[in-house]
């Protein structure tokens, strides 16, 4: 009889796609089958997240939970990010958890569950050459992950720490991958790293000299793939040709996420983010000169230490002018290693923003933009749109899908839409929903 398998996922697209390949190693070469039931599960996987201070909190009481239903001789693990920086910590705070794997460590998962009560968390570890085993189930959309790890310095961000430093995996893998999935019925793919455009800057060995451009390129001439996504590209690295060979590809999907994280130029040099504002700015007037109907998503960070009420009114006014599709925000969370961490230990001058007006600031952020949703919204009816539809809705007996913008879509229709490409006009604005019909 199969050991069931039961696995948490926190956090971003990277921890979803390290879980994919946690399952698939388990699945093939230790005979897993996946359960949504931790009670009947021999296997306990929690796959951490530590980008902010209270999913990390929250894991203890997570592990003492799993602890108390776990059927007798079930395993407990702790994999990823909080994985990766506390370490045997979470060994010495939880006698439940019988193992900890680091993000950087995923490839070990065969070798780890034969142990007990050990903690691999070398962030130096790459495994970048290393060829998962593949889980053959059809996927609509799948992931690939193109690098590992980060070279940025952000001053606010844990990852450098927990995932190491940023290496590129060969482009042949990648392709492969990427053939694979299709020959299986996947019609989009998303490409992972924590600075996708980056790729190419360093291999583990001699590798063709291949960047994201070129590798954007290669990719979409695989025959059966429908749509490419990427995320998250970082604004630096956004030169001419990456922005020509975005707008140009009609395999591309013309939707992108740029990390702002302060529309201050002063914050954003305490952030150590690399770029102004202006040449923000600049990139986004480049990408809608060629794309007018682009989407854009982003991410800002509100009550930085030293942001002050001008700060954020800059950050406001990056708002009003970029207009941006998709907003998360978040008020700032001290994490250990980081510069800024280490700043208020030393500076006693130096504090955090106070609560309150940190959370008005957020508050007033993500009202504003609802406001220019509901505006933008609007603008879409009768617009035309071709959606890869994704699911069926049974409450409300409507199918779903996403335009190559990433706008999600409903459509009701009498025939199975699930996986098929249709036009659809939108006949329908309801808040943030768009609802259509399908165009003949």
């Amino acid at each position: 009889m199969k050991k069931k398998l039961y696995i948490e996922t926190l956090g971003c697209a990277m921890n979803e796609r390290d879980s994919a390949h946690i399952i698939a190693e388990l699945e093939e070469k230790e005979h897993y089958s996946l359960t949504q039931d931790p009670k009947e599960a021999d296997l306990i996987l929690i796959n951490t997240c530590s980008v902010r201070q209270k999913p990390e909190k929250k894991l203890f009481s997570e592990i003492g939970q799993y602890a108390k239903l776990k059927k007798q001789n079930a395993k407990i693990g702790v994999c990823g990010c909080t994985a990766s920086h506390l370490g045997d910590t979470i060994l010495k705070r939880s006698k439940p958890v019988d193992f900890v794997l680091g993000a950087r460590n995923v490839s070990k998962i065969t070798q780890i569950i034969h142990q007990k009560r050990v903690a691999w968390v070398d962030i130096d570890y790459d495994d970048s050459t290393y060829v998962f085993s593949q889980n053959f189930n059809s996927t609509l959309k799948g992931m690939i992950n193109i690098s590992i790890g980060c070279d940025k310095k952000c001053t606010y961000c844990i990852v450098p720490h927990t995932r190491g430093n940023e290496i590129s995996i060969p482009a042949a893998l990648i392709l492969n991958e990427a053939k694979r999935m299709v020959e299986n019925g996947t019609k989009e793919i998303l490409l992972l790293g924590q600075n996708v455009n980056n790729y190419g800057k360093r291999f583990t060995n001699k590798h063709r000299s291949i960047n994201f451009t070129q590798l954007l390129n290669e990719i979409s001439q695989i025959n059966g793939l429908e749509r490419i996504r990427f995320t998250s590209p970082h604004p630096l690295h956004m030169d001419d040709d990456f922005i020509l060979e975005f707008a140009q590809n009609p395999k591309i999907c013309k939707a992108i996420h740029m990390p702002l994280q302060s529309g201050s130029n002063a914050i954003l040099q305490r952030m150590k983010r690399g770029y102004t504002k202006e040449w923000f700015l600049n990139r986004v007037e480049k990408m809608r000169s060629l794309i007018p109907h682009l989407s854009i998503g982003t991410d800002i960070i509100v009550g930085f230490p030293t942001e002050s009420e001008k700060d954020f009114l800059d950050t406001l006014e990056m708002l009003e002018k970029v207009r941006f599709d998709t907003l998360y925000s978040f008020i700032y969370s001290a994490r250990p290693h980081t510069q800024a961490q280490k700043w208020l230990e030393i500076d006693k001058s130096l504090e955090l923003i106070d609560e309150e007006v940190a959370k008005n600031r957020l508050m007033c952020l993500k009202d504003r933009h609802k406001e220019i949703l509901a505006e933008e919204n609007a603008k879409q009816l009768g617009k035309i749109h071709q959606i890869l539809f994704e699911s069926f809705d049974e409450a409300n007996a409507l199918f779903e899908g996403r335009s190559d913008t990433n706008k999600l879509v409903r459509v009701k229709s009498e025939s199975n839409l699930v996986g098929e490409i249709y036009k659809v006009k939108i006949s329908k604005v309801k808040g943030a929903q768009l609802l259509g019909e399908i165009v003949e």
